[in-house]
């Protein structure tokens, strides 16, 4: 499973009027880890900023003067994208921008290119109904430091949304796991000498209340979805 958390800044609010993309970024997740791998570029929109977005952003015109057009970094960007699913905060916004672009440049728009689109926003207004769910709300609330977000910026923001994003769908971890210790159990069981010294350990009911206060969590955060509570769940 690849992901990109991705984020952008733009000119002002409405691509319909004109305004631009002047920052993208992505950053890389595989099967809900970090691979270290990210897209990040500063454009230059041939076009004024308005007061109010350089004052959420802080980039200016005159920094963007010597940097690469759109036109020049879309086809790496398509390239980085290419069947993954986007996970961005509040989709529609960052996906207007990116299909405005790409419409300019004659090319299809972004979900031609991706697996699918998550809106982190909707999830967070699903899981925290009636509570604020900015990206600074949500790093408070789940506990990342976001100490250096003084401005907003796209390869900062998709960093910490990365975070935001893994947290609130950790019930999905167990997945992963399942999988790793398939893989650990295969390569001890063609060890038949070491299988013979295996132990069976059996859970006490203290140990088994800990699991269920585990699963009970997991239930929260997931927003009702742990595998584990569900009526299909394996015995």
């Amino acid at each position: 499973m690849r992901q990109i958390i991705l984020d952008t800044e733009t000119t002002g609010l409405d691509p319909r009027q004109g305004h631009r993309i002047i920052e993208v970024a992505g950053v890389e997740v595989v099967n809900r880890r970090l691979t270290n791998r990210h897209f990040h570029h500063y454009v230059n929109p041939d076009r004024d900023i308005d007061e109010g977005a350089q004052n959420v952003h802080g980039i200016s015109r005159d920094f963007l003067a010597d940097k690469p057009r759109f036109a020049d970094i879309a086809d790496d960007f398509l390239d980085f994208i290419d069947g993954a699913e986007l996970v961005i905060h509040n989709a529609p916004f960052d996906v207007g921008f990116l299909n405005a672009e790409l419409e300019l440049l004659g090319k299809q728009p972004v979900t031609t290119y991706c697996h699918k689109v998550t809106d982190t926003l909707k999830m967070a207004r699903d899981n925290y109904p009636g509570k604020r769910n900015s990206l600074d709300a949500l790093c408070e609330r789940l506990e990342i430091d976001n100490s250096k977000r003084n401005l907003h910026g796209a390869l900062l923001d998709a960093e910490l949304l990365a975070d935001v994003y893994l947290i609130m769908t950790r019930g999905q971890d167990g997945f992963a796991m399942v999988f790793e210790e398939s893989a650990e159990t295969i390569a001890f069981n063609a060890d038949s000498s070491r299988l013979k010294q295996l132990r069976i350990l059996v859970a006490d009911e203290s140990e088994l209340q800990e699991h269920q206060k585990v699963l009970a969590q997991i239930q929260k955060e997931s927003g009702g979805k742990c595998l584990w509570l569900s009526e299909t769940a394996p015995n």
